[in-house]
């Protein structure tokens, strides 16, 4: 394909074509050796001719200039004839055959083939080329006899050697020496009148016949004879051409005769114009613009344009202003300019010792070119010549012509020899100058300082091609179209214009669209009328038609794919500049192999989640459109796995702006195309494409019965551990290391089935078909199957997988392998949703929202692969977190026995009982297992200690309530076990169990935990644990409260004096005969009452059980509606037992206490509750149906101890008692009558009273007593009552004191003491009393 390159009118251009079977490789080997020789010193060039005027392109021997050369390989399209003397330099001047010869006998099929591929390439009567000759390259050194023994004129043996180069540089000489001279013999037919009446005739000349030349021109010895049979035209054409070229001189064999020109032309028939009227008014100034032209070429710049005489580019300029000949003038106004970079590019490389003394010379260059464009504009094409697609030609090569200078000089930093070397640069592809690199095109900084540099703005440039593009465009044929826009692409692309770029891409893309479709019909790929076709494979004579018979073999017709990669390419170049990513599924071998990443890749885990919060880039209409342009030109190829691949990365990638007909339209493309492309066997498949589809996945819970749970073998001798029934109790501590630790990985059993759960979404509005879903795991060995899903349009679906761990140790979950319908696998991982990787996700997230609301970068340098490969190189802190990913994992642990419940005691699981009741059932156990069961251990819950947790967990309870609701827990569970029951079970054998049940008010329901399991496992060798199984047995419970207790209450025991008898009497007092019946003395006893009330139908007997230290235990039995009434013991509690804190059965641990009572308060709370719990020991109930079998517990933990209560449970600290004695001598009259506490006295009588104190405490006390005697105003009293010492008085020594008293009137009068201790914290605040009553009467 043409470059436009800047010098391209001085570029003398050898075609360069392959001969014989000669591989591609290899030609392009020998041709790129040929292309070192970009340019020739015109002093290597032999001058070797023996006509003057043919000679007068050839180089002197001192010459200094240089032969510029192109070497292209395809030739110029043939409608481009007409300009064949207005642009010679378009055209190959002469054409060179490459060829591999091994032997010299196929050398003359080789000269024969080059001869025919000329004459099918260039039409009879071209003018071009003017020399052929033909390459033979030898393969290895001696293959092929240099002398061939005949004659083969054009055809050249270039040996193996050492110095090959050399050689063709040597042979390229002569082939240039040759086109001057051609060059020479074809101005000698333009300067005759009837050739510059030729040259004059239309806008665009074609060389005159040979019957309207002079004959001085057909002389023999004008030119040196060629002796070329294939540069000999055929006598018979009707058109002579002088494009006859002559042979080259082969430096190695014998040299070539001479023959005279006459056999160079044609002879047709003569015309009937008089020969003597020719050039009389036609201007020279063609003429001379020719002969600028030729001279550019031959390298003869100083004759072309020389600054100090007169020059023909300036003689035909002179011309063409005056003359209405803008066509020609605007070209030798380019050719002009050429000569300016040619001179510019010689006085860089000391070539000449002028430079220019202009500050900017490109100006003066850039200004004729625009002179030229301009008069291409004004250039009229006559209707009556189809000469259009010529003009658009010219004028688009003057407008590359004057960008490609503008961009030349801006690319290399200004006006010097990098400029004139990427202006005169003549090789097949662009030459990009070393100041700026495929890189550095979307650098704009590097971009504008280039600007600042050179004056030359990118848009001054952008501006310039702008004047290119238009509907005139359409004119040009396809190839010069294509090429013209390719250049155009170019320079948009360098500049750093790449939406332009793009924008004219698309139209090169529509061109070579057509070619396509163009060669296929020339191909025969086009059905014939007489051949049906069938239904979408191109396959020919399926269907049998009238008179064709069923044997007829279908042939379908081979499709080329040639240059359908490159095409697919530059379609996925222009949607990236437009941000699509045509290429964001994947597209390679198919396989079934599933690769599992180590570790994995955290782009990859991220890419959905970058992909969602990315911000929408480019137009979303324009976007859509050209992505149905791009299925369709994938279609059209045909290549059907990459029509699926842009449809199914437009679908990721563009879902929010596809309207939901297109993304049914892609979907069901990309379907089509795969099931085609997997029909026709093609290796390629697609990558997984609809993004994350796995949301989450968990391990389905496994049945209650088969839930392994590993405990440490020191369980075994915890079983009565209460912590179980306590475990509700939220920890008060913020964060517990040993509650942290519990939480491990989930338990499965080797060789029992698995299920997981995986929760599938699609973002689509069309139902999504999975191929296969399964899972990805490492560690043991997984057994599963994969299946086939479809998930429902939008919306989350969850399927369920069930497999098998075949091995112990530790299941690793990574993710799940997905594979869609004729694509390839592809993994994703699901990490466990850590802080950690929270932290990570919610910081990634934050970056990518901060850099979406900044303009960091220009808007294509935004694009997420632009960013990704920008971003390469810098070292991410975040790729060893992959490593760190923590993933879902199940431990595997050997096979385990399996117990099942066969039969119960309790009919239909319902159980029914009274408050306090105790009963049993029974449930025997089957081991179905074929493993022993050597543990088992029973357990139990009820729908009492679900509300007793939470209220415990809210933690607004008292002490007393919280002791309460723990005791409760633990002390009276519903259910019960006797441990001595647990036996081992053998396969397939039963054992029955015993358990206990007690009725607890408010219990509806209850569940038996049976633990069993395999600790001798010799599985397990020596791990300090095993693991456990649970099968549970549930239970309806009926509770019936038919006692309710109430109004406990203690009182302080009547004072009973002491039986005593007469000295002649034995009687006794009654009431003392009933004291020694109970054996309770009148001192430190009370009186035990509560009141329990029957709201039951049945009548119960209650008895009340009194058991105390040293005492005999009694019992009080009665049939309620009465209540309860017991004497106990008085009891005292040291001082330490008292100040204990209230203890929690639980063990909680309290970090701050809560309590605001003063200490005062709590001490005395405190002594409620320990005196309350030793009054519970001493005192309980039982409960029997009468006339029944049911009987029971009734309890009193419901009923509060008062401060009056404890004053009367608690013992003195002294016994204190009272006495009167008259004051007599004689015994018998100091008896005073008494009945019971009450004395009978007589008025105005003294008598003493004596008070005896006693210390009941275990210590020394200091005691003082308080008398008291109501009413007091009728006695009178020896000495004071109140503060009275007693003294220390040691562990169970008493003291007596005694006073005087009178009565001085009748009546009752109450007499009392109190004794107080002191000198301990124990007695403080405690008091001893007693009284008497004295009856005074005067009887």
């Amino acid at each position: 394909m043409d470059t436009h390159s800047f010098a391209s009118l001085a570029h003398v251009r050898i075609l360069l074509l392959p001969v014989g079977l000669i591989p591609q490789s290899l030609f392009e080997s020998y041709a790129s050796e040929i292309r070192t020789y970009t340019s020739l010193k015109l002093a290597e060039i032999p001058a070797d001719t023996r006509d003057g005027k043919a000679a007068r392109f050839l180089p002197n021997p001192m010459s200094t200039g240089y032969l510029h050369l192109s070497f292209p390989t395809h030739p110029p399209a043939q409608s481009q004839g007409p300009l064949s003397l207005l642009r010679p330099s378009i055209f190959p001047l002469a054409v060179v055959g490459i060829a591999a010869c091994s032997q010299g006998d196929n050398l003359r099929s080789l000269h024969h083939q080059f001869n025919s591929n000329l004459e099918d390439i260039f039409p009879a009567g071209s003018t071009f080329p003017l020399v052929r000759n033909c390459f033979a390259f030898e393969e290895t050194e001696g293959t092929v006899n240099l002398d061939t023994g005949e004659s083969l004129p054009g055809l050249t043996i270039v040996p193996c050697i050492a110095k090959r180069k050399l050689h063709l540089g040597t042979l390229l000489g002569v082939l240039c020496s040759q086109i001057l001279v051609e060059f020479g013999t074809l101005t000698q037919a333009l300067e005759s009148p009837v050739g510059n009446e030729y040259l004059n005739a239309s806008l665009m000349p074609l060389p005159p016949p040979l019957s309207e030349l002079p004959s001085p021109l057909n002389r023999g010895d004008s030119i040196p004879n060629i002796s070329s049979h294939n540069s000999q035209p055929e006598v018979t054409r009707s058109s002579f051409t002088l494009g006859a070229a002559p042979t080259l001189k082969r430096m190695s064999t014998a040299p070539s005769t001479a023959p005279s020109r006459s056999n160079t032309l044609n002879v047709t028939v003569p015309s009937k114009k008089r020969l003597s009227t020719y050039g009389t008014s036609s201007s020279h100034g063609r003429l001379y613009k020719m002969l600028g032209d030729f001279f550019l070429l031959s390298g003869r710049s100083e004759d072309a344009l020389i600054c100090r005489a007169e020059t023909r580019y300036n003689e035909a300029a002179l011309v063409f202003r005056s003359a209405n000949d803008p066509l020609w003038y605007a070209s030798t106004c380019e050719g002009m300019a050429t000569c300016s970079i040619i001179e510019a590019w010689s006085a860089g490389h000391g070539l000449n010792n002028s430079t220019t003394a202009v500050k900017e010379p490109w100006h003066d260059v850039s200004d004729r070119l625009t002179q030229a464009i301009n008069l291409y504009q004004r250039t009229a094409a006559p209707e009556s010549e189809p000469t259009h697609a010529l003009f658009v030609f010219l004028y688009c090569s003057c407008v590359l012509r004057q960008s490609s200078l503008l961009f030349a000089v801006w690319s290399a930093k200004g006006w010097g020899p990098l400029a004139f070397t990427t202006m005169l640069q003549p090789g097949p592809r662009p030459f990009l100058p070393p100041t700026l690199t495929a890189g550095d095109r979307t650098n704009y900084l590097l971009l504008e300082r280039l600007s600042t540099l050179t004056g030359i703005s990118r848009s001054s440039i952008a501006s310039c091609l702008g004047q290119l593009h238009g509907p005139w465009l359409l004119h040009l044929g396809q190839r010069e179209r294509i090429a013209v826009l390719e250049v155009t692409a170019s320079i948009y692309a360098c500049i750093g214009y790449q939406r332009k770029e793009a924008y004219i891409l698309r139209e090169v893309l529509g061109c070579l669209l057509d070619l396509m479709v163009c060669g296929r019909e020339e191909d025969g790929y086009t059905q014939t009328p007489n051949i049906p076709q069938s239904a979408g494979l191109g396959i020919h004579n399926v269907h049998p038609v009238a008179g064709v018979n069923w044997g007829t073999v279908g042939v379908r017709l081979s499709e080329s794919t040639a240059g359908n990669e490159s095409i697919l390419k530059l379609l996925a170049y222009i949607c990236r500049v437009l941000g699509i990513d045509l290429e964001a599924i994947g597209l390679s071998e198919a396989t079934e192999a599933r690769v599992v990443e180590h570790p994995p890749s955290l782009n990859k885990y991220d890419e959905d989640i970058v992909d969602e919060l990315r911000e929408p880039l480019g137009w979303p209409e324009l976007q859509v459109g050209v992505v149905r342009e791009a299925v369709a030109v994938a279609e059209a190829l045909p290549d059907f796995p990459t029509v699926a691949q842009f449809a199914l990365s437009s679908l990721k990638t563009l879902q929010t702006v596809l309207t939901p007909n297109d993304q049914y339209h892609l979907y069901a493309t990309a379907s089509r195309a795969l099931l085609t492309s997997r029909r026709r066997g093609d290796p390629r498949a697609i990558e997984y494409w609809s993004g994350r589809p796995i949301v989450s996945i968990s391990v389905a819970p496994l049945p209650t019965i088969r839930i392994p749970i590993e405990k440490p073998r020191s369980i075994r001798h915890k079983v009565l551990d209460p912590a179980p029934i306590l475990q509700g109790i939220v920890d008060p501590f913020l964060y517990n290391p040993r509650r942290a630790s519990d939480k491990g990985t989930s338990l499965v059993v080797q060789n029992e089935m698995l299920e997981f759960v995986i929760t599938l979404q699609n973002p689509y509005i069309f139902d999504l078909e999975l191929q296969e879903v399964s899972l990805s795991t490492s560690g043991v060995p997984f057994d599963s199957q994969p299946m086939r899903v479809v998930i429902p349009a939008s919306t989350l679906h969850q399927v369920v997988i069930s497999g098998k761990a075949t091995e112990t140790g530790v299941l690793t979950i990574r993710g799940c392998f997905v594979q869609a319908p004729g694509g390839i696998p592809r993994e994703y991982i699901l990490p466990l949703y850590t802080t950690e990787e929270e932290e990570r996700l919610a910081r990634k997230r934050r970056v990518i929202l901060s850099e979406s609301c900044r303009f960091k970068y220009p808007p294509l340098e935004r694009h997420p692969w632009t960013q990704a490969d920008k971003h390469k190189s810098i070292p991410n802190a975040e790729a060893a977190i992959g490593s760190a990913f923590k993933f879902l994992e199940c431990k595997v642990v050997p096979e385990q026995p399996l117990l099942r419940i066969r039969r119960s005691s309790v009919t239909h699981g319902a159980l029914m009982l009274y408050d306090g009741e105790k009963s049993i059932i029974r449930i025997t156990l089957e081991n179905v297992s074929s493993i022993p069961v050597d543990f088992l251990h029973l357990a139990s819950e009820d729908s009492t200690i679900g509300p007793s947790q939470k209220a415990l967990q809210e933690g607004n309870l008292s002490v007393f309530e919280t002791y309460e609701t723990e005791f409760n827990l633990i002390h009276r569970p519903v259910l019960t076990w006797d441990k001595d029951e647990s036996k081992s079970i053998a396969p397939n054998q039963n054992l029955t169990l015993t358990l206990g049940c007690f009725g607890k008010v408010g219990c509806t329901n209850g569940v038996i935990h049976i633990s069993y399991a395999y600790s001798q496992d010799p599985r397990l060798g020596d791990s300090g644990s095993f693991y456990l199984r649970q099968v549970s047995y549930p239970l309806m419970v009926t509770v019936y409260q038919m006692l309710e207790c109430s109004a406990m209450d203690l009182l302080p025991f009547p004072a009973y004096p002491q039986v005593r008898r007469s000295a002649d009497t034995e009687s006794v007092n009654p009431k003392d005969e009933r004291l020694r019946h109970l054996d309770i003395s009148d001192d430190g006893w009370c009186l035990f009452s509560i009141e329990v009330r029957n709201s039951y139908g049945t009548p119960f007997d209650i008895t009340l059980f009194r058991t105390q230290n040293g005492k005999e235990e009694a019992s009080s039995t009665t049939t309620i509606p009465p209540g309860l009434v017991i004497p106990i013991r008085k009891i005292v509690l040291s001082d330490e037992a008292v100040s204990k804190i209230i203890p929690t059965l639980s063990e909680k641990q309290f970090v701050v206490a809560t309590s605001n009572l003063t200490k005062v308060e709590e001490k005395a709370q405190r002594e409620l509750f320990w005196y309350r719990e030793e009054l519970f020991k001493c005192v309980s109930a039982r409960w029997h149906e009468t006339g029944g079998t049911r009987s029971g517990e009734l309890s009193f933990r419901a009923q509060r101890l008062t401060l009056p209560m404890l004053e009367t449970f608690r013992l003195e600290i002294a016994q204190v008692s009272l006495s009167l004695e008259r004051e007599d001598n004689e015994e018998e009259e100091r008896e005073i009558s008494y009945t019971g506490a009450k004395q009978y006295l007589k008025p105005n009588e003294f008598v003493q009273l004596r008070a005896k104190v006693m210390n009941l405490c275990s210590f020394p006390v200091v005691f003082t007593l308080d008398l008291e005697a109501t009413p007091s105003e009728h006695l009178i009293y020896e000495g004071i009552f109140s503060e009275l010492a007693i003294g220390r008085l040691q562990s169970g020594e008493s003291k007596e004191i005694s006073t005087t008293l009178c009565f001085l009137a009748c009546g009752r009068f109450e007499l009392s003491a109190k004794a107080r201790g002191f000198g301990s914290s124990e007695t403080e605040g405690r008091v001893a009393r007693t009284h008497i009553s004295a009856i005074v009467t005067e009887d």
